[in-house]
């Protein structure tokens, strides 16, 4: 026989005062109107306590209080950060002092190069790809290969020996070049090559095993920057696996080798959500105690926002 079911009888729920409930949202998180000729500083306190605004505010307090107490800042950055025009910004924080590091992937110094010789970078993919002419760029692919080959003469690593061979050329747009300006001022950039994933691997005179061994050069020098981040940041921008998975594999080789790391502030930042920025930057690395922030949105307003709010609060 099938059971036979009555409607419940809801005179007898209890009730609770909304005065003594817990809530999530108040009055005194919402938004503060302008005032016309306000400050940046300003803007910033006005955004409200709620979500993603929150945590800019988190992320802007952590780099200014690692900057002040001298802790590591690395800034690791997918080629996208250059592709949306923020390189003036990523040399500013470097001259500033702010980031003690970069990290970029393979494409960085594809794009970062272009740029400092020609002014212009990313090309049409969909209007070359079909006559097989996509990444055969003639310069592209020499000055790098140039480069790799200093890196092995000189025994640096890859991101090290762009930046002085954009320097030694005296590329006309060489300032606009982060890989240029921190070699002026002795400021890390590794790089982070995965073999056959940019243009430059195509190209006759590209020597993979002297590229492979600058960069694994470089990740060896990202692994020593990675052991001193304890009460430091780590910024992961725009890159959605190549950086992640570096990030992890040098936290692990330095605590392997008996770095005490802990109390990371990890911020993860692209435009959508992805599996590895969110596992191996935002989740694994603070499981121990530090602070993992994840901001979903486009980069040429984010890190704006950021650094400007940076630069208020140390000057």
């Amino acid at each position: 026989m099938r059971k036979q079911f009555a409607p419940v009888e809801i005179k007898t729920l209890r009730t609770c005062s909304i005065k003594d409930r817990e809530s999530k949202v108040s009055l005194s998180d919402f938004v503060g109107t302008w005032t016309k000729g306000g400050s940046f500083a300003n803007f910033l306190e006005s955004l409200p306590n709620i979500l993603s605004a929150t945590d800019i505010r988190r992320v802007v307090t952590a780099i200014a209080k690692a900057f002040k107490e001298e802790r590591t800042i690395i800034f690791g950055m997918g080629a996208h950060v250059t592709k949306v025009g923020l390189n003036p910004l990523v040399i500013d924080l470097v001259k500033r002092g702010v980031f003690s590091a970069v990290a970029m992937n393979g494409a960085g110094i594809i794009h970062d190069f272009e740029l400092a010789y020609a002014g212009k970078t990313s090309e049409d993919v969909s209007a070359t790809l079909g006559a097989g002419d996509f990444g055969m760029t003639k310069e592209t692919g020499e000055y790098l290969s140039e480069a790799i080959v200093l890196a092995k003469a000189e025994h640096i690593g890859l991101g090290a020996a762009v930046g002085r061979m954009i320097n030694r050329h005296e590329l006309p747009y060489r300032e606009m070049s982060i890989l240029a300006s921190a070699e002026k001022l002795g400021v890390p950039v590794t790089v982070h090559i995965a073999m056959g994933t940019d243009i430059l691997h195509m190209h006759p005179d590209f020597d993979p095993a002297a590229a492979g061994a600058a960069s694994h050069l470089d990740f060896r020098m990202f692994s020593a920057l990675v052991a001193n981040l304890s009460e430091g940041v780590y910024i992961n921008a725009g890159s959605a696996v190549i950086l992640p998975e570096v990030f992890l594999k040098a936290l692990t080789l330095a605590r392997n080798l008996g770095n005490e790391i802990s109390d990371i502030t990890c911020v993860n930042m692209d435009f959508i959500k992805h599996y590895r920025p969110l596992t191996n930057v935002v989740n694994r690395p603070t499981e121990g105690g530090g602070a993992g922030i994840n901001l979903v949105g486009h980069h040429e307003i984010m890190l704006p926002l950021i650094a400007a709010g940076v630069i208020e609060q140390i000057d």
